[in-house]
Formats: structure tokens, C-alpha cells, sequence
């Protein structure tokens, strides 16, 4: 239980503790939540001085404020409002509704759960084996909900983040789907846009677009969305400037002859290379995917686009281009990251130097 007193000063004439109609300085003595207490309140009115100490007492301990917690609908209401706030990706708010909005929310109101507090580590638990995800899908969506909850502690609605106490599940070694295309496929590839439909309905030379999108995706390294938003001015001489969409990294790319003189020669109707400007780019990504995926099966090749960059990364390393400057051509925030996809290829290096090493003793 806290008791307010007051103290007065020398020049008081009062003396009573109790005393309401003064200036002297209000303190506070006790204890709450197992928390004891002697200290000045640094204010001199009583009345302000109670609701400092009924704001304690409703919080449960010594200098805390009563929080209004929000239902966990609410609070799914806020995070998204915040991540709209701060400008993100709309991949990656749109992630963050279909595993809150889609999943957690109709999750919780089968099983009638609507307070955050009832968010525990087995309630979580349980919440997380309904999930069909992959091993990759499933760490990024547990990412997701530490994201959520971490924000809930934050806010003070509630006392710890439990979905820190859930392991992640093990990950497959990243580099074990790296593949990559070989250069008799390559030649293929590029081989095959020219038996590509010439025109489409709008009149484009989809021979020399597609053609162009190979070339780029090929000597540049650039993820398919980042080649969808290529406009003229990101290429200056021989070389590509680009921030990529998805960390914002900025990148710088020499591109060969080849693939300066494609894309020197398309004459796009707006400042894109390969989008008109209309729509969502994602549409337009999905078009030249599966126009990629008829190239594909004109040159009897079995891949995708990110092969590209994929292979785009193994041949500088095979070249002997040290791993940090391949990070930096690639966009990645950190050399980590491609470590993890290549590291496979680095050992094969090395496993060859080792043995051009002993035979030179031999």
C-alpha cells in the first residue's frame, strides 16, 4: 500500500502530513508489487499526487502507467497502419496481412481468443502447427509474428514477446538450389528469342524486347523485378545503375556489347524498357515470367529467371572475383547473404587451387 505525505518547509507554518493546501513537496511511501518505495513525487499539488498513485496501483507497480490494450484485431489494425506509415514494400505488408489478417485473426477468433495476454507460448504454438508452410515460408511468417508481438510489447500492451520462446525450424542449405544454366544452354536460350511470335497485338518487336530481357537478366545480375522497372536513364554508356526493389541497394554493372546494343535498340512508348507505366508492375513481371517460360520451352531448357542471376554470380566467382565485390553487384545488404547461396561454389574453387597446388609438387 503507498501512503502520500507531505513535508514542509522551514518557512511552512503548517505541520501536519496531511496538510492539502500548501506548496511543500509532496512524497510517497510503500511498497507495490513486491516493490518498496520512499521517494519525492516532484509535485506539491494533492490532487495531482493521487492520480499518480491510482495509475501505479492500477499498473501493478511503481512508476507505471496504465495502458489501454487493445483486442488483438485492433492491434493487427495498428501494425498495418504503421507499416504504411513507414513506407514499405507492398510485398511486404501484403505479407504481413495474409499471416495476420488471413491466418492469425480467423485462427483466433475460432478458438475465441481476442486479448493479447491470451497470446502465450503454447497458445502460439498451437497457432503455428496449422501452418502448412515450407521450412523457408514458415521461418519468414515466424519472423512476421515476433515482428507483430514486438511492437505489441513496445506499445506496453503487453509484458514480453512469447513468440521469441518458439524455435524456427532448420533451415535446407540455401546453396543446395542454386542452379545455374550452362553456356551450351545459354546459347540456346538467346537462340530461341529469335523463334519467338514476332509482333504482339500492340505492335511490339517482342523478338528484340525478349531478347533484351535475356541479355540484361543474364549480364547484370538483376532480379526480373528490377529489369521490369528499367527505364533508359539507368543505363549510362556501357554501364547499369539500379536500385534494387527489394533491399533498395543501389547496384553498378558493366553490361557487354551485346547487351548495351539490345537494349539500345528498343524504343520503349514510355520511359520503361519492358513496362508500359500502367498497372502494377507485378502484372507485368507475371507477363514477361510466362513469356520467359515459352522461351524456356522453345530452347528445350528446363529453368526460370532467377537462373540468370544465379549463373550471373557463379561465373564471376569461378573467375576469381572475390565474394565481397560479387555481393555488391548482386544488391545484397550483406556478404553474408551470399555466402550462404555460393559458398558451395567458393569450396569448389579452393578444391581446385589445392590440387593445381600439388600438382605443381608433383
Amino acid at each position: 500500500m503507498l501512503r502520500i505525505y507531505r513535508r514542509h518547509r522551514a518557512t511552512c507554518p503548517h505541520t501536519s502530513e496531511r496538510y492539502r493546501r500548501c506548496s511543500c513537496p509532496l512524497y510517497v511511501e510503500g511498497t507495490l508489487g513486491g516493490e518498496t518505495v520512499r521517494k519525492a513525487l516532484d509535485q506539491t499539488s494533492w490532487e495531482a499526487a493521487s492520480d499518480l498513485i491510482t495509475a501505479w496501483t492500477a499498473s501493478g507497480r511503481i512508476g507505471g502507467i496504465k495502458v489501454d490494450v487493445p483486442t488483438i484485431a485492433t492491434a493487427v489494425e495498428k501494425v498495418l497502419e504503421d507499416a504504411a506509415a513507414r513506407q514499405l514494400q507492398p510485398s511486404t505488408v501484403s505479407k504481413q496481412k495474409n499471416l495476420l489478417e488471413k491466418r492469425l485473426l480467423p485462427w483466433c477468433a475460432s478458438k475465441g481468443i481476442r486479448q493479447l495476454k491470451q497470446l502465450d507460448v503454447d497458445t502460439l504454438r498451437q497457432f503455428r502447427a496449422t501452418w502448412e508452410d515450407g521450412p523457408l515460408s514458415a521461418h519468414k511468417n515466424l519472423e512476421r509474428l515476433r515482428s507483430f508481438l514486438n511492437f505489441c510489447h513496445q506499445a506496453g500492451w503487453i509484458e514480453r514477446n512469447h513468440a521469441k520462446a518458439i524455435k524456427p525450424p532448420k533451415l535446407p542449405d540455401k546453396s543446395s538450389k542454386v542452379k545455374v544454366f550452362t553456356q551450351d544452354e545459354l546459347d540456346a536460350i538467346v537462340a530461341a528469342c529469335d523463334r519467338y511470335p514476332e509482333r504482339n497485338s500492340f505492335g511490339h518487336d517482342n523478338r528484340a524486347r525478349i531478347k533484351a530481357l535475356v541479355l540484361t537478366l543474364r549480364y547484370s545480375g538483376i532480379r526480373i523485378g528490377d529489369a521490369v522497372g528499367l527505364q533508359k536513364s539507368h543505363l549510362k554508356s556501357d554501364k547499369l545503375f539500379r536500385n534494387t526493389q527489394k533491399s533498395g541497394s543501389k547496384i553498378y554493372v558493366p553490361l557487354p556489347k551485346a547487351a548495351v546494343d539490345a537494349l539500345g535498340a528498343l524504343e520503349p512508348a514510355s520511359g520503361y524498357l519492358f513496362w508500359s507505366g500502367n498497372g502494377l508492375r507485378k502484372s507485368a513481371v507475371a507477363d514477361w515470367q510466362r513469356a520467359l517460360r515459352r522461351v524456356f520451352e522453345l530452347a528445350e531448357v528446363v529453368g526460370n529467371p532467377h537462373m540468370f542471376r544465379h549463373t550471373f554470380a557463379t561465373d564471376l566467382l569461378s573467375r576469381g572475383i572475390p565474394m565481397e565485390d560479387v555481393s555488391v553487384l548482386l544488391g545484397h545488404r550483406s556478404v553474408r547473404i551470399t555466402e550462404s547461396y555460393y559458398s558451395h561454389w567458393v569450396k569448389a574453387r579452393r578444391d581446385r587451387l589445392e590440387q593445381r597446388v600439388r600438382e605443381l609438387w608433383q
